[in-house]
């Protein structure tokens, strides 16, 4: 099994001469025979086969384009030795999880640089556990310098061939976030990772909120390949909203009005691993001006516990937001508004093509219309994972299905509105109440018919830039105050986004802080 990387004086290092282009490489002779009989009869042809020892055994080794087989070399047994077929258990890495290779030579304190070579060392990543990755190692060793020369060309090659994967990102690192360990997690965790990978960065520190905004909107992004955020959930949604709003200046769209916006002309990273996953991403507009883009809002009690929470700003976030929740629930009041929105005829026939986002989702074209009192009106493009909510605040959506949910919370008891949230930390249903109703859009308008924003007497105002009637909302963590009505409209797959190496990419996190 591929070993996790361990401290020695054993170091791994570039060859001299791996920036020249490859030579053509085909199987070694004779010495390593013909491919066995299942190499030959797949469709992923091999390139290189030979024998290295991987962990503490020798093994045949077989490198082909999409990935890399061994297993151990045994004396011939007698057909049909159960034990011995589990000895010869062959093992596998796919390429596309390798995001580095290096020379691994012998330190020693004469030659720190260019020690005895002992082999190849693959730098790729593992899926640990459900959307988390791990970077590990795998040692190749073989001491010939002409064997390994020969593999690490090849593995060059077939590395430069990804032509998706990023050879410079702009980063932009907001100090404050994670508990003003950002900075510290980003210099001795990611930073190490993207020099293994040979990406160029440069990198800018955010000072203020709104300060990535105002630098997207003017600095020269000419010759990155994307856009890095080391932030919390704020910092990722003004880095989208920046992004889009560069892309509709750049096609000479007004923002004032965006019918049919274009999509992002740079992908944004979270922790870029060579796997680019397309993103639905929302307008917010009202009277038909744009407000900005995002991914996930809350109308009524999560806006309004937002709007609590930002008058506490000297507390921890913590503490503050439990604060603003208490409080909101002692002041617990619905929001008389009328809901329009345009439902989806989604295909629940075809799990995986839910999945992948290419689902039938057409509009009906008829809008329907519910009014009455709302005690919370959720709008959920992506699944919203936080820690109050592990499974989502929406889990029967995709960043990429082409649909937002719509979750709708009506007048209800406090203790039974209680019930609904705690339901959310739960395995339990959080729907599974009368009062809660479920609805898969692609558009959405809520139009509030109070004369004020329930935010109750005037100490209670949430802080002192409250407009006079409006209405807070909770925008990706972000408090938005709007007076009329505000609509909500779904543009599939408008930014890109680096994710893992991995088939799906459900976990685009959004925290929201309401709960």
């Amino acid at each position: 099994m591929p070993r996790r990387r361990r401290q020695s004086r054993v170091s791994a290092q570039e060859g001299g001469q791996e920036e020249e282009a490859p030579p053509e490489v085909s199987t070694l002779p004779s010495a390593q025979s013909q491919p066995p009989q299942k190499f030959q009869e797949t469709a992923d042809p091999v390139l290189l086969r030979g024998i290295f020892e991987i962990g503490r055994g020798s093994c045949d080794v077989v490198l082909s384009q999409r990935a890399l087989k061994w297993w151990p070399i045994q004396p011939e047994r007698p057909a049909g030795n159960y034990k011995f077929d589990l000895l010869c258990k062959e093992e596998s890495l796919e390429l596309k999880n390798i995001f580095s290779v290096k020379l691994k030579r012998r330190c020693s304190a004469k030659q720190p640089r260019s020690g005895t070579l002992l082999g190849i060392t693959l730098f790729f990543c593992l899926k640990k556990e459900q959307n988390k990755l791990k970077d590990s190692t795998l040692d190749l060793i073989n001491l010939s310098e002409d064997h390994c020369d020969v593999w690490f060309r090849q593995f060059k090659k077939i590395l430069a061939g990804f032509s998706n994967r990023p050879k410079s990102l702009k980063i932009l690192l907001n100090p404050q976030s994670h508990k003003k360990e950002a900075t510290q997690v980003y210099y001795e965790k990611v930073e190490p990772l993207l020099k293994l990978a040979g990406i160029k960065t440069d990198v800018t520190i955010t000072e203020y909120k709104g300060h990535a905004l105002s630098l997207l909107k003017e600095c020269e992004l000419q010759g990155f390949d994307g856009v890095v955020c080391v932030g919390g959930d704020g910092s990722a949604s003004e880095v989208v909203h920046a992004l889009l709003l560069r892309a509709q200046k750049s096609a000479g769209i007004e923002t004032d009005q965006i019918l049919t916006p274009v999509r992002a002309q740079l992908p944004l990273g979270l922790i870029p691993a060579g796997h680019i996953q397309p993103v639905d991403v929302c307008s917010f507009s009202t009277t038909g001006k744009l407000l900005r883009f995002g991914f996930s809002a809350m109308f009524g009690f999560g806006g309004r516990t937002l709007a609590l929470a930002e008058k506490y700003r000297w507390m921890s976030p913590n503490q503050r937001r439990d604060f603003a929740v208490i409080k909101a629930l002692a002041k617990l009041e619905p929001e008389d508004c009328e809901i329009s929105f345009l439902p989806l005829n989604v295909s629940q026939d075809d799990p995986k093509m839910r999945a992948q986002g290419l689902l039938n989702s057409d509009c009906n074209d008829q809008w329907q219309m519910i009014q009455g009192q709302f005690l919370n009106v959720s709008i959920m493009a992506i699944p919203c994972l936080c820690s109050v909510a592990p499974r989502g605040l929406a889990p029967n959506t995709r960043i990429n299905n082409g649909s937002m949910a719509l979750i709708i919370a009506r007048n209800t008891s406090r203790p039974q509105f209680i019930r609904h949230l705690k339901r959310y930390a739960s395995i339990k249903n959080q729907f599974n109440f009368p009062f809660v109703e479920t609805y898969t859009v692609g558009e959405v308008k809520v139009h509030p018919r109070n004369t004020t924003s329930g935010c109750g007497p005037e100490e209670d105002k949430p802080h002192e830039a409250t407009l006079e009637n409006s209405f807070p909302w909770n925008v990706d963590g972000d408090l938005m105050e709007v007076a009329s009505e505000v609509h909500v409209k779904l543009h599939p797959r408008l930014i890109s986004l680096y994710g893992g190496s991995l088939e799906e990419v459900n976990d685009f996190q959004v925290t929201c802080n309401c709960l």
